[in-house]
């Protein structure tokens, strides 16, 4: 086995295991050898985020375990991240963030963020405790595939629907993607509120982004 394959198979496995110290070693090592920036991305950090995300969800691994793997996934994008501008590779897509006015917990959307990311999504992160014109002003800016809306509290959930009825209020509503997601949120209410879809987790928003849209 080549040094490349033995690099991309321990990103592959240190990914996995959440140790960013050691991912960042590897990418850098990897560039310096001239290896290809989409080939670090696609041959070994993708599957293996595609991998803790199956774990997660076959109850293996947990979102403790879910962060310190997309932590060690985003290390390795900020090196990449440069020079996979430069190439000039087209993102799938682009998807726009946020958690809703009223709310300021991030782990979840943040968590999304880096999977998305890492899945070769341009991610618009808006922060949290977003109001409903801002959604609307950064869709008109960068004209997204897709629009995340999260929130954690029962008493912020309700906030999807001012905000997704402002967008459509915006003649921004057609040919958009609307998620919404979060603790209490549940694909029934997704479907209330006039939401796209629902994920329960992030890397099953990657799969059900990627169906929505056809790249699956």
């Amino acid at each position: 086995m080549s040094r490349e394959d033995e690099i991309l198979d321990e990103l592959y496995d240190n990914t996995i295991d959440g140790k960013r110290a050691e991912v960042v070693t590897l990418t850098k090592e990897a560039l310096a050898a001239g290896m290809d920036p989409l080939v670090i991305l696609f041959d070994a950090l993708i599957p293996g985020l595609e991998e803790v995300g199956r774990l997660f969800e076959e109850g293996t691994f947990f979102v403790p375990e879910m962060l310190v793997a997309a932590k060690a996934m985003q290390g390795a994008m900020d090196e990449l991240r440069p020079l996979l501008a430069q190439t000039g590779t087209e993102p799938l897509g682009v998807f726009v963030m946020g958690t809703v006015k009223g709310d300021i917990h991030d782990v979840g959307k943040n968590l999304c963020n880096i999977m998305l990311e890492g899945a070769g999504f341009q991610v618009i992160d808006l922060g949290v405790n977003v109001p409903e014109q801002q959604f609307v002003e950064a869709i008109q800016q960068h004209r997204p595939d897709a629009v995340g809306l999260s929130a954690f509290l029962t008493t912020t959930i309700p906030m999807f629907i001012p905000t997704i009825e402002a967008i459509s209020a915006a003649g921004l509503r057609d040919d958009l993607l609307i998620f919404v997601g979060g603790a209490p949120v549940t694909a029934e209410y997704a479907q209330q509120v006039g939401a796209d879809g629902y994920a329960p987790n992030a890397s099953a928003l990657v799969r059900e982004l990627k169906a929505k849209m056809g790249l699956a």
